[in-house]
């Protein structure tokens, strides 16, 4: 069963935007997100530059470098709420020296953050980092892509 979404994809100041745009077209983001949810939703989507990452990056989680992708859940019930903010210079990069195309890691990037805003997490056990990857190895397959762990 698919569950209702409510999706608010931003982009923020990016010098070179138009790739990441052409990554991201919203109907794909929301079935990328919607294949992720157990419940329904209200998830925003920002994609923003080095800076606007870092500085989340750092007043939220006091690491002062700019992240892949960095999750803020809200609510997780009855309605999902959360924010997923994806750096795109990191994503791009990463997609890069992973030989992916950068749509297929933004797909992973936002089906790992919609799972982290619904209470998954990687970093609290090596269990919950196993279930975790489990889970988002089964979503991407059934989205066409192979394993990004493998």
């Amino acid at each position: 069963m698919m569950h209702a979404l409510s999706l608010s994809l931003q982009f923020g100041a990016l010098e070179n935007a138009a790739p990441h745009r052409a990554a991201l077209p919203r109907h794909k983001v929301a079935r990328w997100i919607r294949h992720a949810l157990d419940a329904d939703a209200e998830i925003t989507v920002r994609i923003v530059d080095r800076e606007e990452g870092q500085t989340l990056n750092r007043d939220y989680r006091k690491k002062d470098y700019a992240t892949n992708v960095l999750t803020f859940d809200y609510t997780q019930a009855p309605l999902v709420t959360a924010d997923l903010v994806l750096c795109a210079s990191v994503v791009e990069k990463e997609a890069r020296e992973q030989g992916k195309t950068l749509q297929a890691h933004y797909t992973h990037l936002i089906v790992h953050g919609t799972l982290h805003a619904q209470g998954w997490d990687h970093e609290t056990s090596k269990k919950d980092a196993l279930a975790m990857e489990t889970r988002e190895i089964a979503i991407l397959a059934r989205l066409g892509l192979a394993n990004p762990y493998a």
